[in-house]
């Protein structure tokens, strides 16, 4: 792709990331009402504090992005960073189908004081290799902070190739990508070609670990919402290459990770925090809580991990 030759700057100095790790693709609590449920927000960064996870994303896919309004949006992230206070990374959800939106939604989430933004891919529009090159590049040039591409082609209708992410990798504030295509071949090619300094996490709680004893540097992660401890675990085997450890752990959260997607995330992960009292059953449309077929499946995963109910 010659244009990527052409278009892809290449900076001396790296924006330095330290993120690695258990990272949590955390929740948005909300109350019956569909209300955002604050207390339980701060309960749930606390929570994690305390779990040793290493990072939160605030207002993801998981935290139902796409029915929060822009005032929830920034407020979600300026309270996280409030109470996290240092205590533990916070990376902003700030991708959008729309560039100037995107710009504006990392913006501000870099005044807010986050560690880093994740930016999803174009979805819905079906950008050209060359539109996503420039839709990234864009954004870059108009903060400082550290950025994490997001591909999630299975959500989105459009995929960043490696080629055009390695491209972007040359950008000095453009960190890293989560890979969410569960596609090991391609997650390893892409590991093993990225520059110093850009991390590569996994997408995919089903083979994270495999992904990280691969050389991939964390597993941004929905499982961590309700196993942050066996997550976390589960990152320091991968990572530290222990493999009997890790395939064997992972080997046991098989069963959550298939639970927590028997209908659309964060469907299922909702109700498992609901189950665990951690929040209120809050949704929000086009989103409705998880069907009662379902119940038996989630409370048998949570149970045969020893996840508290």
């Amino acid at each position: 792709m010659m244009w990527i030759d052409q278009l892809g700057p290449g900076g001396e100095m790296r924006s330095e990331n330290k993120i690695t790790g258990s990272i949590v693709a955390l929740v948005t609590p909300m109350l019956a009402d569909g209300a955002i449920d604050w207390p339980a927000l701060e309960r749930l960064v606390m929570w994690h504090i305390d779990k040793k996870s290493d990072a939160l994303i605030a207002v993801g896919t998981t935290g139902e992005s796409a029915t929060l309004d822009v005032v929830e949006h920034g407020k979600v992230i300026r309270q996280m960073v409030e109470w996290a206070d240092g205590r533990i990374a916070i990376i902003g959800g700030t991708g959008a189908n729309s560039t100037q939106e995107a710009i504006e939604l990392t913006q501000a989430a870099q005044q807010a004081g986050v560690d880093a933004c994740l930016l999803v891919t174009p979805y819905y529009n079906k950008p050209t290799q060359m539109g996503m090159f420039l839709h990234y590049q864009n954004i870059a040039q108009s903060v400082d902070v550290p950025l994490i591409l997001y591909n999630v082609p299975g959500r989105t209708s459009v995929d960043l190739s490696n080629e055009t992410a390695l491209a972007l990798a040359k950008i000095d504030n453009i960190v890293g990508i989560k890979d969410a295509t569960g596609d090991l071949a391609r997650g390893k090619s892409l590991i093993e070609a990225a520059p110093q300094g850009f991390a590569v996490y996994s997408g995919d709680d089903a083979t994270a670990a495999e992904f990280m004893l691969m050389g991939g540097h964390g597993n941004i992660s929905v499982t961590a919402n309700v196993a942050p401890q066996q997550m976390k675990t589960l990152a320091t085997l991968s990572m530290s290459k222990n493999v009997e450890g890790a395939r064997e752990l992972q080997k046991r959260l098989m069963p959550l990770h298939r639970a927590l997607f028997v209908e659309s995330n964060p469907i299922p992960v909702k109700w498992a925090l609901y189950k665990m009292g951690l929040i209120a059953e809050g949704i929000r449309l086009p989103l409705t809580p998880l069907s009662e077929k379902f119940h038996a499946q989630l409370d048998l995963a949570l149970q045969g991990l020893e996840v508290p109910q």
